[in-house]
């Protein structure tokens, strides 16, 4: 990739960078305002040769869920680069209902194989794009937070403001 559009949001977790490539999906995203912490999200032979400040398509999707309107973010396009099973797996965290989380395991069996719960945490954990395909809706079988890239404190808040929705 040879350039990308970096643009930061504020939102009531803080600081929101949305990274965008040449055609304008999303492929990291985070509670963040350090450019070094965004690009370390993706595989450095995946990074773009240039960043540049500018607009994302995304922003207004984010300002629209931290407004209220939940399901903006279920139309942003993101792009993102993996293994068959993350592909599909990360398809399937975008159809998890806000308000509705699942755990790991329900999680693994929603990819269609239920004893794969070490392999739902890896999906989860190797996302880049944070709140579009919304790995926060992903729960440790006791209903706690588990592990979460940008902070449990960002989680939970993400999950109260769905569950209100």
């Amino acid at each position: 990739m040879t350039a990308a559009t970096l643009q930061f949001v504020e939102t009531a977790d803080g600081p929101f960078a949305i990274l965008a490539d040449e055609a304008d999906r999303v492929i990291v995203s985070g509670w963040t305002d350090d450019t070094d912490a965004v690009l370390a999200r993706l595989r450095p032979d995946r990074r773009p040769a240039q960043v540049r400040d500018g607009q994302t398509s995304a922003a207004d999707a984010v300002r629209a869920y931290y407004a209220g309107d939940i399901g903006a973010i279920d139309s942003v396009t993101v792009a993102q680069q993996g293994t068959p099973l993350q592909l599909a797996g990360w398809q399937a965290l975008r159809a998890i209902t806000p308000g509705t989380p699942l755990t790991y395991t329900g999680f693994a069996t929603a990819l269609g194989s239920p004893a794969a719960v070490r392999a739902a945490a890896s999906i989860c954990a190797r996302n880049a794009v944070a709140l579009f395909v919304p790995c926060h809706r992903v729960l440790r079988g006791d209903g706690t937070m588990g592990g979460f890239a940008w902070g449990t404190r960002v989680k939970e808040s993400l999950l109260a403001r769905e569950s209100a929705a």
